[in-house]
């Protein structure tokens, strides 16, 4: 059994924040509370008591029962492979990892029945995991085969030597051809289901920057460039500039011009250095169809 514990950084139910902060779901959080195995400032507390700014949520959190991903004969690309890493074009619609009940049908899945070997580091529902993208985001990551290259990777990641670039149709004109946001981000207080920009001193540090590929009469072709990796930064900064991206349904327009499954936004570039032979390496994955399809219309407009 695992003591964890977290300090409040604005007022919340303590089985909204516990859950948030735990991962555990609020029916498990309650069910703690009613063991007495959740505590506020020490003392034992219940699933409905409030936490505020500044307190101490801790919970006595059994050890996991083993979950462990599984094989599956899913389709996907791999554009580059050897002894040490996997290049992969990931689709729309695709989750990364396994998790929260969501244990099939991932990427995880596909690149265990794919690839002899995946890196440890991330336990065994998120082997070879380096980094994510959200599922209908659809673009290159890279996945590390051996432990070795895993810390290599995280490193450059970490050290933003390792380059990610994207592309984006969003709303609007936007009217500076360049720009750089910078940010906190950190959970939305008011839907827990979505990130926000937060003031400064809250959520964490977040870097993007962007440049105009292309203009059109309703919308902007971008170009973002990450400096940090924070969740659904891309998405989350766009919206933050006024021009949301398109299909984009969390952070979008309500009323969206096209019947998409998702966003349109490509991680199309990956630059690292290899973790054995020091080379420089870039790889990049072309727009999907549907992306290409959109671009034709709006260049009509």
């Amino acid at each position: 059994m695992e003591r964890k514990q977290f300090v409040a950084e604005s007022s919340f139910r303590v089985d909204v924040f516990l859950s948030e902060k735990s991962g555990l779901t609020r029916s498990a959080v309650k069910k703690l509370a009613d063991d007495g195995r959740v505590f506020l400032d020490g003392k034992p507390a219940k699933a409905g008591d409030t936490v505020k700014e500044g307190q101490t949520v801790s919970a006595e959190i059994p050890d996991p029962k083993p979950i462990k991903a599984q094989p599956e004969d899913i389709p996907i690309e791999i554009i580059y492979e050897d002894a040490d890493l996997a290049v992969v074009n990931k689709a729309q619609g695709m989750t990364v990892h396994a998790g929260a009940g969501n244990y099939e049908g991932t990427l995880v899945n596909a690149l265990l029945y794919r690839l002899d070997n995946l890196s440890g580091i991330n336990g065994e529902l998120r082997p070879g995991i380096v980094h994510r993208i959200d599922k209908d985001t659809s673009g290159l990551l890279v996945v590390a085969k051996n432990d070795r290259a895993h810390l290599s990777l995280s490193a450059q990641i970490q050290n933003k030597t390792c380059r990610r670039e994207y592309l984006a149709l969003l709303e609007g004109v936007v009217k500076e051809q360049t720009g750089r946001i910078i940010t906190q981000i950190g959970r939305d207080p008011k839907d827990r289901l979505k990130m926000a920009v937060l003031p400064f001193g809250q959520g964490r540090y977040a870097e993007t920057e962007y440049f105009v590929e292309e203009t059109f009469a309703k919308n902007t072709f971008v170009r973002f460039a990450l400096k940090t990796g924070r969740t659904h930064q891309i998405r989350v900064h766009a919206k933050y500039m006024g021009h949301p991206v398109v299909g984009d349904k969390l952070y979008g327009y309500k009323n969206q011009r096209f019947a998409l499954e998702g966003q349109l936004l490509h991680a199309f570039k990956l630059e690292l250095t290899h973790p054995t032979s020091g080379e420089r390496m870039t790889f990049t994955a072309p727009l999907p169809a549907y992306f290409e399809h959109i671009l034709e219309i709006v260049r009509k407009d």
